[in-house]
């Protein structure tokens, strides 16, 4: 690759699309003729305000977010809205949750501090290697919501159709799949994503919630922070403190890169196609093995395993050796992990399945 960069795997923080960070290089020391860095710049000059303007509606464009759903850069990434959801969501005290993989299952552990908490479905029973059939769940009727992550990043599922909400509000943790491909944001009541995932530098989240939903800050209990009120920040247009407005920036010029290469049917097509080569490789060797029902697949992280911990961890050593980082399971599941988001190309994925069929081949117990 250019610049001697190697093939990056994380899971997050993530790798950038090259175009963007090569922008973002050759503005760093004056962005745009203001004769400053935007880590440099005041929030409030109208410099950085078009920054934010601009990248809230490229972000609208490219989703098609309706305009009844407010946009917002919070900081705190997405494990923040663990508790921010429940505690500006939870009218009733009641809540339901899909538990299929770490990250839905520390959501549900951070909402039961606020309310009541009925997980509704949950994959656990396999190891969260599928997602359960939610086509008639048992919702009480006080419900307030029902929360999915969409996609799992540590076990890599993900959902091919939506749950029947039996009409209550539907919120989704799409962190690991954010802008991956098309989304109709009105069959949500609120999409999230963790920017570092997919779309840019870690320490902010994207909200997007649709506005009856947001409550002031004086209908919400005593105890709830001011900073944690989805109306501090939609009333303020996302700065009501200072923002984090390196992520916000880059998010920005990452907005403009997909519109660019035609919006994000063309990138699903890219991520189903890098996919493939790597579900393909899997399917047939027998050394590794993809540990997801061949149904819930995600697109982004594709996590396999060998016949033992000490085999894992010399193929992560190998690839690592190789050029090829980050591809050592989660510390919670172990195994082996291949996280392969929006701006990693084809060639990559190419590239890693070489290898990994060659050390296959030349391996000898």
């Amino acid at each position: 690759m250019k610049y001697d960069r190697i093939y990056n795997f994380s899971a997050g923080p993530s790798i950038l699309p090259e175009e963007v960070l090569e922008s973002v290089r050759d503005n760093l020391m004056n962005y745009e003729g203001s004769g400053m860095c935007v880590m440099e710049m005041s929030h409030r000059s109208k410099v950085f305000q078009k920054i934010i303007d601009e990248a809230e509606q490229d972000l609208r464009d490219l989703m098609n977010i309706p305009d009844n759903y407010k946009v917002m850069f919070i900081q705190g990434g997405a494990t923040l809205q663990f508790a921010m959801i429940p505690m500006n969501l939870m009218k009733n005290g009641v809540a339901c949750y899909v538990e299929t993989g770490a990250w839905s299952k520390k959501a549900i552990n951070e909402a039961k501090k606020y309310g009541d908490v009925h997980v509704v479905a949950s994959s656990k029973d396999r190891n969260y290697a599928y997602v359960p059939d939610c086509s008639n769940l048992d919702i009480p009727d006080n419900a307030d919501y029902v929360y999915i992550c969409e996609n799992e990043t540590i076990h890599g599922v993900t959902w091919q159709k939506l749950p029947n909400t039996k009409g209550k509000i539907l919120v989704s943790d799409q962190s690991s799949m954010f802008l991956s491909k098309p989304c109709n944001v009105s069959d949500y009541g609120m999409i999230y994503g963790g920017v570092q995932k997919n779309i840019g530098p870690a320490g902010m989240v994207i909200c997007i919630v649709r506005e009856d939903l947001i409550r002031d800050a004086s209908e919400l209990p005593v105890w709830v922070p001011t900073y944690c009120a989805y109306s501090t920040h939609a009333n303020n247009g996302s700065m009501y403190n200072t923002p984090n407005c390196w992520s916000i920036y880059v998010c920005g010029q990452v907005f403009k890169y997909l519109k660019r290469i035609g919006g994000l049917e063309v990138m699903n097509q890219r991520n189903i196609d890098k996919a493939k080569v790597m579900y393909d490789f899997l399917d047939q060797s027998k050394m590794f093995n993809g540990t997801v029902d061949k149904e819930f697949r995600s697109l982004m992280n594709i996590p396999f395993v060998t016949e033992s911990a000490e085999l894992d961890a010399e193929v992560v050593a190998a690839t690592k050796a190789a050029g090829f980082d980050n591809l050592k399971g989660h510390k919670s599941v172990g195994g082996l992990r291949a996280s392969i988001y929006n701006a990693m190309p084809k060639e990559g994925v190419e590239a890693l399945v070489r290898f990994l069929s060659e050390f296959e081949a030349n391996y000898k117990k």
